[in-house]
């Protein structure tokens, strides 16, 4: 009988627990207190517009080992204690071993003080509020880090997505990098695709940048005719499109690479009306193999605009008309250059090579060639 009495115990006590979560609940609340600044107690100047970003800082530190170490782990300066002098040794004797009773009377009076009248009670340093600079990442890509510290889910975007992953990594939030890994496979398309060439350049120093610009550059490669022909894709950086267009591995007809260039180059002339649109596309003239646009087109297409160097134009003719007639390095001089190494393709607006930019990956790049260019060189 105690036996019986003892199983259905058990059985009674399993049907009367239950487990209840509203983790969704909870993520929301933990939004709401990253977003009252009154609530919080470390707020972040994010970016060069210092754009503020609130956040709890026992949050911060049991999530981010990066963050604990910056938030409770500086380091503090400490004097050193001076040796005591010689010729006192047995007055700095005396005085050491008074010290225990010295401080007991002084305890005394203390709270013996504290009795007679009440002393305003201070903050404790822990719960200080808190003011950092953060210069590495942007605000919304530091907003989207912060929201996941706090409710463990985050709405993964291409638009911040590298920024996201790079910062994943920078605070140690190796789940989050991983699941921004992921994402990439899928949020690579011709859609979005100008838009991560676009973000690399601002993160082009964070090693989880190097992977991504890889597959973001062989998807290029692979839809070439489509990505050129984009409204986006006169969004990119100068040094970003001659990079596009110098890939012997874009699958893009020449003409479509003259048009992107020429697309190009009008919207940067609108947007800097004291640039010759002539001086402009000369930048990308080098990258473009003209002897391989058909005759008429470049007669009737082409040559009329004038932005091209007649000479070019008639190489291209005097090319089709008979190949043995023109030396090679006039129809495409980028491609003499490149032999034998990899291409830097820096931007023309830092002459000195002092920004980080984007290289190239080409079937003729050295072994030891990187992604990134750092900067300070100079």
């Amino acid at each position: 009988m105690p036996e019986a009495s003892s199983s259905s115990g058990t059985a009674l006590d399993d049907l009367d627990n239950s487990t209840f979560e509203n983790k969704s609940g909870l993520a929301e609340d933990m939004k709401f207190l990253a977003r009252m600044p009154e609530l919080c107690d470390v707020t972040f100047l994010v970016g060069e517009t210092r754009e503020p970003v609130c956040a709890v800082k026992a949050i911060l530190a049991s999530r981010s080992k990066v963050f604990h170490k910056m938030l409770y782990q500086a380091p503090s300066p400490q004097r050193k204690k001076d040796p005591p002098p010689k010729e006192n040794k047995l007055k700095y004797f005396l005085k050491r071993s008074s010290e225990p009773l010295l401080n007991m009377q002084n305890a005394a009076q203390q709270r013996s003080s504290f009795t007679q009248q009440l002393a305003p009670i201070q903050e404790p340093q822990s719960y200080q509020h808190h003011t950092l600079i953060v210069d590495e990442f942007e605000p919304d890509v530091f907003r989207q880090l912060i929201e996941y510290i706090h409710t463990g889910c985050v709405t993964l975007q291409p638009r911040t997505l590298l920024g996201v992953m790079n910062a994943a990594d920078y605070y140690g939030l190796d789940e989050l990098r991983r699941a921004c890994a992921g994402f990439i496979q899928c949020c690579i398309t011709v859609d979005t695709v100008c838009a991560l060439l676009a973000s690399a350049e601002r993160y082009i120093q964070y090693k989880c940048t190097k992977s991504l610009v890889q597959k973001v550059l062989e998807f290029v490669d692979e839809r070439g005719n489509e990505v050129l022909n984009l409204g986006s894709f006169t969004l990119l950086p100068q040094h970003v499109v001659r990079l596009i267009l110098a890939r012997d591995e874009l699958h893009a007809d020449e003409f479509t690479k003259f048009q992107a260039a020429l697309m190009w180059s009008k919207k940067y002339c609108d947007s800097n009306t004291t640039m010759d649109l002539k001086t402009v596309i000369g930048n990308f003239i080098e990258y473009i193999q003209f002897h391989k646009i058909p005759a008429n087109v470049l007669m009737h297409e082409v040559h009329p605009l004038g932005l091209v160097p007649n000479a070019i134009i008639v190489n291209a003719l005097a090319y089709q008309a008979d190949p043995t007639s023109v030396d090679p390095g006039q129809l495409s001089p980028h491609r003499v250059r490149r032999q034998g190494r990899s291409m830097s393709v820096q931007s023309s607006l830092d002459p000195y090579g002092s920004n980080m930019t984007l290289n190239s990956l080409g079937s003729d790049a050295g072994s030891g060639s990187e992604h990134r260019q750092h900067s300070g060189s100079n």
